[in-house]
């Protein structure tokens, strides 16, 4: 290639998604991988479970009540901890007192997209460390606004915008239209709107898939 290849990959995900957590750090791995490729990477809303209400509800009982009993969530966490902890993440479920509805995350992230470059990355990893690491109630918006000034935003901005409804109708619209796609579950990763790798795949994986979507596009370019 004269020029280096660039491509878009949307990641539908949830930051309170251990899967999509583990996703993005095997994105990151691939992205290094193909070097040869500019890969622009933005990230769209999914919400696990929409019913749960504004103010979150206690995560003990939440698990309880989904999984059924405390010896099938300890088999679920150390099932998903080494695999976390191969990818540099120190997950700590026990830390996580509130199950957050992770719309107004959505917002500010949505927000982010247009924060200046990298600012959305350091947004979205900067919440799965703080939900999956830290414990941090990332549905609380004092939270969200720190981490928002801790990846560069306009703080002044995001809480102005916060307590109104500003582009909550845009981002349930948004997680509606990726039902419509079939999408069923996170993390998903749409490469140039039309290829879609789903579940947290392998880094190499996601590497192939991120080369091979680049030749073609050369391709098509050459053709047309």
């Amino acid at each position: 290639m004269s020029e280096r290849q660039s491509i878009t990959v949307d990641v539908v995900s949830d930051v309170v998604c251990p899967w999509c957590f583990i996703g993005q750090k095997r994105l990151d791995k691939a992205v290094a991988a193909v070097p040869e490729v500019a890969v622009d990477i933005r990230w769209r809303p999914y919400q696990l479970d929409p019913t749960i209400p504004p103010e979150g509800k206690d995560r003990k009982q939440y698990m309880l009540a989904k999984f059924g009993n405390e010896e099938r969530i300890r088999e679920i966490h150390q099932r998903i901890e080494p695999l976390g902890a191969a990818e540099g993440i120190v997950f700590d479920f026990g830390a996580i007192k509130v199950a957050p509805n992770t719309l107004d995350a959505h917002r500010v992230i949505r927000w982010a997209g247009t924060a200046g470059d990298g600012v959305q990355n350091r947004l979205v990893r900067r919440l799965f460390q703080l939900n999956f690491e830290e414990g941090a109630n990332i549905g609380d918006q004092a939270v969200l606004l720190e981490a928002a000034r801790e990846s560069g935003m306009d703080v002044a901005v995001v809480e102005a915008l916060l307590p109104t409804d500003a582009d909550r109708d845009a981002v349930s619209s948004e997680i509606a239209t990726a039902g419509r796609m079939g999408i069923t579950g996170v993390p998903c990763f749409l490469l140039e709107g039309k290829y879609a790798v789903m579940g947290a795949q392998d880094a190499e994986t996601l590497a192939d898939a991120i080369r091979q979507v680049a030749a073609e596009k050369v391709r098509d370019e050459v053709v047309g």
